[in-house]
């Protein structure tokens, strides 16, 4: 199994939710223009806006390092607009992906069961 889930749970800051949709719409127009192997890159948000989950999936690891590295730039102003309430990559990635998340706030859950 190569394919990787990443879902990312954010608390968007006070007075932030515009800074926020701007910025995902930036991050998205990436996603269509650069990546090669993400597969799906959604944003969900509650009722109040308050709080959105993104729900990423990549081919494998290697695409799941290009995301990154095209939305490197992107990052720090993102997470100038909200809070991380949780992140979790489910499935197995290569060992460079795993260095390379070593020091982050993502938690990797691995396959038990799948169909």
């Amino acid at each position: 199994m190569s394919e990787l889930l990443g879902i990312a749970r954010f608390k968007v800051h006070e007075g932030k939710l515009d800074e926020f949709k701007r910025l995902s719409a930036q991050a998205m127009e990436i996603v269509r223009t650069k990546d090669t192997g993400t597969l799906q890159y959604d944003t969900y948000f509650n009722d109040d806006r308050s709080e959105c989950v993104v729900i990423e999936r990549y081919r494998d690891s290697e695409a799941a390092i290009e995301h990154a590295a095209n939305l490197g730039d992107l990052f720090g102003a993102v997470l100038a607009t909200v809070s991380v309430v949780h992140g979790e990559l489910l499935g197995e990635p290569s060992a460079e992906l795993r260095a390379k998340m070593a020091d982050s706030e993502v938690r990797l859950f691995t396959p038990f069961q799948s169909m």
